[in-house]
C-alpha cells in the first residue's frame, strides 16, 4: 500500500508541478503586460479592459513583422539597431539574445537547420544542430563538412564540432524536438529514430 502511494504521488507531483509552473508563468507574464497597458486604457477608454494588453502586444508583434518583411521597413529597422547597437550595456544584452532567438528561426539563413546525430570515435553517439555546410581544403582537395552545434548546458553554452559530411545522420526529429530532448536531458527521446536523408 505504501509503495502505490509513493508511486501514485511521485506520478502526480511530476505531472502537476510543470503544468502548475506553466500556469504561473503564463499569468505571471499577463499581468505584467496587462500591468503596463492598465493606465493607457483607463484614461483612453475610462475603465480598464481584462486582456487588453495582451491583444495589443500581439497586435505590436505582429505590426513590427509586417514592417521587417517589408523592403523599406527592414532598412529602418536595421538602422535603428545600429544605433541602439552602440550602446555599451544594450549591446552587451541584445546582441547574444537576438543571436540565440534567431538561431532557433525556421527562416533564418544563420539558425539552426536540422537536428544532427553523428558517431564520434571518442565521444560516441553525439547529438546537436546543424549550423553551417561548407567545403575545407587541406592541399588534397576540398572536403565537405558540417558544423554542429552541441549543447553543453542548457542550450545557450555549448561546442562547435565539425565533422565530415558522410558521417552525419539526420533522424526524423524538428528542431523544436530537438530542443526539447536536451532541456529534458533527453528523457522525451523517441523510442525509435529513423534516418531521413540530407537536409
Amino acid at each position: 500500500m505504501m509503495a502505490w502511494l509513493r508511486r501514485s504521488f511521485i506520478a502526480g507531483f511530476f505531472v502537476t508541478v510543470p503544468l502548475i509552473i506553466s500556469v504561473a508563468a503564463l499569468v505571471w507574464i499577463f499581468g505584467i503586460i496587462d500591468g503596463f497597458t492598465e493606465p493607457l486604457s483607463s484614461r483612453v477608454l475610462g475603465r480598464t479592459i481584462p486582456g487588453l494588453g495582451l491583444v495589443l502586444t500581439l497586435l505590436f508583434v505582429l505590426g513590427v513583422g509586417v514592417v521587417a518583411t517589408n523592403v523599406i521597413g527592414r532598412r529602418i529597422l536595421a538602422r535603428a539597431e545600429g544605433w541602439l547597437v552602440r550602446v555599451p550595456v544594450f549591446r552587451t544584452v541584445y546582441s547574444p539574445v537576438k543571436q540565440l532567438v534567431a538561431a532557433f528561426s525556421p527562416d533564418n539563413e544563420y539558425g539552426f537547420k536540422r537536428v544532427v546525430m553523428v558517431q564520434d570515435r571518442e565521444s560516441g553517439w553525439v547529438m546537436g544542430f546543424l549550423t553551417k555546410e561548407f567545403a575545407v581544403d587541406r592541399g588534397a582537395g576540398p572536403e565537405d563538412v558540417v558544423a554542429v552545434y552541441v549543447p553543453t548546458n542548457h542550450l545557450y553554452l555549448g561546442d562547435i564540432r565539425i565533422y565530415a559530411r558522410g558521417q552525419a545522420f539526420y533522424p526524423d526529429l524538428s528542431v523544436e524536438e530537438g530542443i526539447r530532448i536536451f532541456l529534458t536531458g533527453g528523457m522525451s527521446l523517441p523510442a525509435n529514430i529513423t534516418h531521413v536523408g540530407r537536409p
